[in-house]
């Protein structure tokens, strides 16, 4: 009789503890329009992941996690969680635990991907608490740049970069109204990206960015009619300039046959697309600077619940 007891309640522990955790990732992305000067952005889907699991609990602590680099700020995620938990009016606490492959700080959008994947998460773990929590994909998306405003870590909003992130393939969105203009999918082409040291939001200026608001429109227009890679290539200079970065990586990775490139969010990383045979071209002419670099792909599948 004891060990069936015992059986039974070691069971129901474990029901409740993996009914009190969700997990979920969603992904890089790569710019096409930066957002900054205009507000009206491009960005597309990197087949890089964040994971995020959230373990929900009663003491209403919130905690973030960020595994790969813990002296990074964890104010985002925990603002994710918390903004899930009152949407459900639910008081109670949530450990979020992320991982990355998305390299931190660099332009690849894990601000997005973190948030993207946090509220996602939180919701598989308050669905497994038997309350219903089908809301839309749009709505996911908002609560994160909601999040992401709130924590500092965007000066748009990037609603181009969430959607990115969320839906994978490519988008076009109006980021003050937070409206998608365009969306559909991309072309699976290999993706090249070239980084070096981490760069913050906060330390950009706005002022000098908006100089060249103008031209940055002209890019967005061509982005609009779906002329992706020369938008991208146009924007990638605008922002070297604007953002004192060199445009070395551009120049050399499109003299070896890369389709288009050029500076990805506020930087450090250039993000380049390559078809395969050209691929081998366009690596050894980066080896050539100092620099770190990951090679893949686009993703058009977008971001999953994980349990």
């Amino acid at each position: 009789m004891f060990c069936y007891s015992m059986t039974k309640f070691l069971y129901i522990l474990t029901f409740i503890v993996y009914a009190m955790i969700g997990e979920a990732y969603a992904l890089a992305s790569g710019t096409i329009i930066n957002a900054m000067a205009t507000g009206k952005g491009s960005a597309y889907g990197i087949d890089l992941k964040l994971y995020s699991k959230v373990t929900l609990s009663k003491d209403r602590k919130i905690i973030g996690i960020i595994r790969d680099d813990p002296k990074e700020d964890t104010k985002l995620i925990e603002i994710c969680a918390k903004k899930v938990l009152e949407l459900f009016d639910l008081r109670m606490g949530a450990t979020i635990e992320t991982r990355s492959e998305i390299p931190i700080a660099r332009g690849l959008k894990s601000s997005s991907a973190a948030a993207n994947a946090t509220v996602l998460a939180t919701l598989s773990a308050i669905k497994k608490l038997g309350y219903d929590t089908s809301i839309s994909d749009e709505e996911v998306v908002k609560i994160g740049v909601e999040a992401s405003i709130e924590a500092g870590v965007t000066i748009t909003g990037a609603y181009d970069d969430a959607c990115a992130s969320f839906f994978g393939g490519v988008v076009v969105t109006d980021n003050y109204r937070r409206k998608i203009l365009r969306r559909e999918s991309f072309p699976e082409y290999n993706v090249v990206i070239f980084y070096g040291e981490k760069a913050y939001t906060k330390d950009v200026d706005l002022k000098k960015i908006k100089i060249f608001k103008d031209v940055v429109d002209v890019a967005f227009k061509e982005a609009l009619n779906g002329n992706y890679l020369s938008a991208m290539i146009l924007n990638g200079l605008i922002y070297c300039t604007a953002l004192g970065y060199p445009t070395e990586p551009v120049v050399l990775s499109m003299q070896s046959g890369a389709l288009a490139s050029g500076l990805s969010g506020k930087g450090s990383a250039y993000t380049i697309l390559v078809d395969k045979d050209n691929l081998e071209d366009v690596l050894s002419s980066l080896k050539r600077l100092k620099g770190n670099i990951i090679v893949t792909k686009v993703n058009n599948h977008g971001a999953k619940v994980l349990k």
